[in-house]
């Protein structure tokens, strides 16, 4: 699919369409994929589709939290309706196991006994055998569904040591997983990595998975210089060329490289800031106060009003994504970092579709994972060439204006679900079809020319 902004002339008209997105999470939920499910329902429902929501009510992190919520309502033309599910902390096993058993058993019943066929249902992989729902429901209804691949289980257990590769539970998943994908009338994942495991995983066809990125929201995530950052100022960042990663510190992510290589920056102009949680957190800081890394700071979260500041507290952002996880996982942090246009500083496997955006678009610089010397001579390039990271910085901001708004993704979303609609007649959905086609055997990608007379970065 065209990475180019859709022309609104020709935008998809979801005018007749029905869809209902289920997910286990929802706004005001604090989970990121509800809120960008909240973000591509209202874009959905301002083309023209009729928009509902099936979820549960807010429990995803702490109970502080967790709003009260009507179980029905109308929020910004989106019919939302949530189910009384369990509570218990995520972080305890059987917790989490109820949690989701209240949550799946009334949406099969739902499914099973309400099911339309004049609508299209998008399943997510939240929670992850969400999908398979669609397939069982297929047996007994007419049942036209999509699929949208976030996390891919179970090669995520798989990853993380849960269960290993060859086991009884491995085998079993993927013989579902094989029924969700080959009954789902069109599938989207959100790099090349994930269709390609889709593909030769599960025996889907290539023209039916569609690559449909994730977004950030351009109007409240944009550039501003790092001295007008009250973030900025209030951590002593003006005079030091700052690299900030934002946003879980988790086991999808790597951190060993940049702490070598901020070990090599040491005596230099530099200073990295790592902001957010998750799981490596603890681990960070200690090997911050064990290599005596006093250019190396971590900071909570910050207030969701602040996030454009912290974004543009920096001269850099850094991505990264760890070792054989991407087509399992892809980082939407990318997607923030090249909304406030910061050169992007990649970390990553040299094939990986991270380091083609960067360096196809000379929005950045990449390096890949375990060598901290080639990332700390990279930094070094942008410290010493500031009127390249400069134009890095800008071009980041026109890749994300020409491909990763929630208005493009949302056209990208509508055009798929407009594949999938039982009412959209044969002959055009084989010609919409074949468009798509044509547009990837182009080349079609998000990029950004070079502007005439102008020659790309040495």
């Amino acid at each position: 699919m065209s990475g180019a902004a859709p022309d609104s002339k020709t935008a998809p008209d979801g005018r007749g369409s029905k869809v209902l997105i289920l997910n286990q999470y929802y706004v005001p939920d604090v989970a990121s994929t509800g809120h960008l499910l909240h973000e591509l329902a209202v874009e959905l429902a301002r083309l023209g589709f009729e928009v509902e929501v099936l979820t549960g009510r807010p429990a995803y992190g702490p109970p502080e939290t967790w709003q009260d919520c009507p179980l029905r309502e109308t929020v910004d033309g989106v019919k939302i309706r949530r189910l009384k599910v369990a509570r218990f902390d995520k972080n305890f096993l059987p917790g989490r196991a109820v949690n989701y058993l209240t949550f799946v058993v009334p949406m099969i019943l739902s499914m099973l006994f309400r099911s339309r066929a004049d609508t299209v249902y998008l399943y997510t992989t939240n929670p992850p055998f969400l999908g398979a729902i669609g397939a069982l429901v297929c047996l007994f209804r007419r049942h036209h569904y999509v699929t949208l691949l976030h996390d891919a289980h179970p090669q995520v257990g798989v990853w993380v040591g849960t269960f290993r590769h060859g086991s009884l539970i491995e085998r079993v998943w993927t013989w579902i997983n094989q029924r969700k994908y080959n009954r789902s009338r069109e599938t989207i994942v959100l790099c090349k990595a994930a269709k390609k495991l889709v593909n030769e995983t599960y025996g889907v066809a290539e023209d039916h998975i569609h690559v449909i990125p994730n977004w950030a929201d351009g109007e409240s995530l944009f550039p501003m210089p790092k001295a007008e950052s009250s973030i900025a100022r209030q951590h002593a960042f003006i005079d030091d060329f700052v690299l900030l990663y934002s946003g879980n510190m988790g086991l999808y992510y790597e951190f060993e490289t940049v702490l070598a290589a901020a070990e090599l920056l040491r005596d230099e102009p530099f200073k990295l800031v790592l902001t957010g949680g998750g799981g490596k957190k603890k681990w960070i800081e200690e090997e911050i106060k064990r290599r005596k890394l006093t250019n190396s700071i971590t900071l909570p979260y910050q207030p969701f009003d602040k996030l454009n500041e912290s974004l543009n507290a920096c001269d850099s952002s850094l991505v990264t994504i760890a070792d054989g996880i991407e087509g399992i996982s892809f980082p939407s942090k990318l997607y923030t970092s090249l909304a406030v246009g910061k050169p992007i500083v990649g970390l990553s496997e040299p094939w990986s579709e991270l380091r083609e955006i960067i360096e196809r678009n000379e929005c950045g610089v990449w390096a890949e994972l375990g060598d901290a010397r080639g990332l700390a001579d990279r930094i070094r390039e942008l410290i010493a060439d500031p009127a390249r990271a400069e134009r890095m910085g800008a071009r980041a901001r026109q890749v994300f204006e020409r491909g990763y708004t929630r208005q493009i993704c949302a056209a990208k979303y509508a055009e798929v679900l407009r594949l999938a609609d039982p009412a959209l007649p044969a002959d055009e959905r084989e010609a919409m079809r074949e468009r798509i086609q044509r547009e990837l055997a182009a080349g079609a990608a998000v990029e950004v020319n070079n502007a005439p007379g102008q020659t790309p970065d040495p």
